[in-house]
């Protein structure tokens, strides 16, 4: 996994053994902040966290 920040926004790259995707991940210290939602990666292979705005990123 790898972080990539851009100010305010952060971006992390998955890979597909952390599938299927949720966010907060286990390893973040959002786990308080907003409740756990399955996160679906379609054909673009990216997608945004509705609650804090994380994207993810899948790399092959």
């Amino acid at each position: 996994m790898k972080k990539i920040t851009d100010e305010d926004q952060i971006i992390i790259a998955i890979k597909s053994n952390q599938l299927p995707l949720h966010c907060p991940l286990p390893d973040m210290s959002l786990w308080n902040q907003h409740p756990k939602v399955y996160l679906s990666i379609d054909t673009s292979k990216k997608v945004k966290c509705p609650y804090c705005g994380t994207e993810y990123v899948l790399e092959e």
